[in-house]
């Protein structure tokens, strides 16, 4: 190992904090900071995230060969900060409220070294490229157009570009600050009372229960229609944010202006009645942000010719939006890369400074994003003997578990190494029977506590894919939300949203073999090949990351079930 090129990739500087690391150009380790301080989306530096990429492979800081950033400061700082407020004297302000900020960004290089004792290089790599080199190089796609859609880069918002052979080129530079599709979203997330950069994907959740064809009150026109006066298409890829609207370019967490609230009324606060008409602002929202990049890719797609589509930046990790993509079979396959957002940019900082040091890069499809903390039953064992806990040791766990989903009970699932992303994908999972629909319900009420308008995912035997969903290709991270087959709905009802639709996670033998012996078995006893997934947390923490988090979670809910390893731990037997 001695020899072979050792890049670890960071995320800091903003929000979703991670560290990924790659030896002689594969990805070997990806680990999120939040498993580990249990602050969601934290912005600590990733200390014991890349304790852990390094231990992993028994490594010291300095065996590295380059730490590579996800964020081009100089650059950043130039474009954001001191080029706006020069043209825009309201934005002065904005810059000196952010001076701790810019301070950040401008020493991360220093932060990096003190953090953690490193000499070596340091490379910084534009953000919307780091995205871009993320999904591109993990795909298996040697030819694709390539998107990244996010809050922002440096200063852009959007990019379009192109992977060909191994070599990434930009052919359109996109929306600039504050024209964002991103951030518009968390403007919207933040208005309808819920937590900005963290909730979007509840807003998208809402939005099947809304309209936006219904009309404003108090107005002759329709929710969709003044969406489409907030955000204007500009071209056959730009668009602009009416800057009347928002507020978050000119005072941070202030996020909209008193334009919108004139016209919608004031902000929901978190604890208020859910009304029509917050689901029909954020259907408003969803259908007019599904519209502009649905146009954005159908131009795309007729002046380049590719058939393939790799999307990445936190919009990537829109599900809905996924599925209209597919559902306008504008590309043959699409893939999204499962930790879309910022901390799996650290996965393109490292296949670009891999290809900068090395010379050449090819596109290598990735089966294995099981890429964070692991743990050996041995480890495993001694846990659960030093909290005094009662357990069973089985080898045939699959089997024993499977029962226990037949006859409805709620699993908690911990296996092998944690996935890097948002999505639970059968390691660190809660697992139910998708049938009755019921299910939900009591998944919610008993442990989960979300909204109840969320819907829980499918994960399913990968040969019955076409058979209960429309769609014709693998979505093997959960970030697709596709119809569900009319006849197939109530076979699986618990996984079904209210627009027909389900999020679903195709499994094979490649993707996560353990996890598929238990669907197996399921299927054995039920005839269903579905389980009912959900991540292994509660509301407001991150996914469970040891077999500690996985046994106070399990303690402090009513999980029925702990299947960690090979053990199996019932609550009913456990001296509470």
């Amino acid at each position: 190992m001695s020899n072979e090129l050792k890049i670890l990739g960071i995320c800091y500087g903003g929000h979703d904090t991670s560290a990924t690391l790659m030896i002689d150009g594969k990805l070997v380790a990806a680990c999120e900071e939040e498993r580990y301080n249990k602050e969601k989306h934290t912005r600590s530096f990733p200390s014991s995230a890349i304790n852990d990429c390094l231990q992993k492979f028994n490594l010291k800081i300095n065996e590295i060969d380059e730490i590579a950033v996800i964020y081009d400061p100089i650059y950043g700082i130039r474009e954001t900060y001191l080029k706006t407020a020069l043209e825009d004297e309201k934005r002065i302000n904005f810059l000196i409220n952010d001076i701790e900020k810019i301070k950040l960004l401008n020493n991360i290089k220093e932060i990096i070294k003190d953090n953690t004792g490193f000499t070596g290089k340091i490379s910084y790599h534009l953000h919307h490229l780091c995205h871009f080199a993320s999904s591109y190089f993990v795909s298996g796609f040697e030819d694709a157009l390539l998107a990244s859609y996010d809050g922002m880069g440096e200063i852009e918002c959007t990019l379009l570009g192109i992977g060909k052979k191994g070599e990434i080129s930009v052919v359109h530079e996109g929306n600039r600050y504050p024209h964002s599709l991103g951030l518009f979203y968390s403007a919207i997330t933040h208005y309808l009372g819920w937590k900005h950069h963290s909730d979007e994907g509840i807003i998208m959740g809402l939005a099947p229960f809304g309209n936006s064809k219904n009309i404003v009150p108090n107005s002759s026109k329709t929710y969709k229609e003044i969406f489409e006066e907030i955000i204007i298409e500009t071209g056959d890829y730009n668009f602009e944010i009416d800057k009347s609207w928002i507020a978050y370019h000119y005072v941070r967490d202030t996020w909209i202006s008193q334009k919108f609230i004139e016209t919608f009324g004031p902000k929901r606060n978190s604890d208020d009645t859910l009304e029509q008409h917050h689901k029909d602002i954020a259907a408003a929202l969803q259908d007019r942000i599904e519209e502009i990049i649905i146009h954005q890719l159908k131009n795309a797609k007729k002046q380049f010719g590719l058939k393939k589509l790799c999307l990445a930046g936190g919009v990537g990790l829109n599900c809905s939006l996924n599925g209209k993509i597919i559902k306008e079979k504008i590309f043959d396959e699409i893939f999204v890369q499962p930790a879309s957002g910022d901390s799996g940019a650290a996965i393109g900082a490292c296949f670009l400074a891999h290809q900068k040091l090395a010379g050449t890069l090819k596109p290598k499809k990735y089966h294995d994003f099981y890429l964070g903390s692991s743990f050996s039953d041995n480890d495993i064992e001694l846990v659960l003997k030093s909290r005094n806990i009662i357990f069973e040791k089985s080898e045939d766990i699959f089997s024993k578990v499977a029962s226990e989903l037949f006859n409805k009970k709620i699993i908690g699932w911990f296996q092998k190494s944690a996935e890097f992303g948002p999505r639970a994908l059968g390691n660190r999972s809660i697992l139910t029977s998708p049938f009755p629909k019921e299910m939900k319900d009591i998944l919610n009420k008993r442990v989960k506590f979300r909204e109840e308008f969320r819907p829980f995912a499918p994960s399913i035997l990968a040969e019955f894919t076409e058979e209960y969903f429309e769609i014709k290709q693998e979505s093997p991270h959960m970030l697709i939300a596709v119809d569900v087959k009319k006849e197939k709905i109530n076979e699986i009802p618990a996984v079904v949203h209210v627009d027909n639709t389900a999020r679903v996670q195709t499994v094979t033998e490649q993707n996560n073999p353990e996890f598929r012996k238990l669907l197996e078995q399921f299927f054995k006893i039920s005839q269903i090949p579905v389980l009912l997934n959900t991540s292994f947390n509660v509301k407001g923490q991150p996914i469970v990351n040891s077999p500690e988090d996985a046994l106070d979670c399990f303690l402090s809910t009513n999980i029925d079930v702990l299947a960690i390893g090979r053990y199996f731990i019932s609550k009913e037997n456990q001296n509470n």
